[in-house]
C-alpha cells in the first residue's frame, strides 16, 4: 500500500515558477519509481517527469524538459517538481504516481498503466 499526496499547486502568471511536492507513505521510498503526470479536461494524460527505481535515473517528456527538474529528497520521502517559465498550455491538474515492485524497463516512465498507486492531484493555473 502507497499513499501520494501532492501539494504546491496555485494561480502564477506567465513565466512564473511553482514548485509541486509529492510526498510517499507506505513504502520505502527507494524501491519504487515515482512520476509526473498532467491531464487538462479533454485531453489524455500526459507524462511529465520521473525518477526510476534503482538508479538516479531521471526522464522527462518531451514538452517539458529544460523547463521543468524533477529532484528526491530521500529524508522526507518527497519528490519534487520545478516548474519555471510557465506558460498557459501548462495549466492542468499535476499528478505523482508510483510504481512499487516492478523491474522498470526503459520505456515505461511514460506509460500511467505502469503505475499502481495516483495521488489527488494539485491544480495548476497560468494566466497572463
Amino acid at each position: 500500500q502507497v499513499q501520494l499526496v501532492e501539494s504546491g499547486g496555485g494561480l502564477v502568471q506567465i513565466g512564473g515558477s511553482l514548485r509541486l511536492s509529492c510526498t510517499v507513505s507506505g513504502r520505502s521510498f527507494s524501491s519504487i519509481t515515482v512520476g509526473w503526470f498532467r491531464q487538462s479536461p479533454g485531453k489524455e494524460r500526459e507524462f511529465v517527469a520521473a525518477i526510476e527505481q534503482g538508479a538516479d535515473n531521471f526522464r522527462y517528456g518531451d514538452f517539458v524538459r529544460g523547463r521543468f527538474t524533477i529532484s528526491r529528497d530521500n529524508a522526507n520521502n518527497a519528490v519534487y517538481l520545478q516548474m519555471n517559465s510557465l506558460k498557459p498550455e501548462d495549466t492542468s491538474v499535476y499528478y505523482c504516481a508510483a510504481a512499487p515492485g516492478r523491474t522498470w524497463y526503459k520505456g515505461y516512465s511514460h506509460r500511467p498503466d505502469k503505475y499502481d498507486y495516483w495521488g489527488q492531484g494539485t491544480q495548476v493555473t497560468v494566466s497572463s
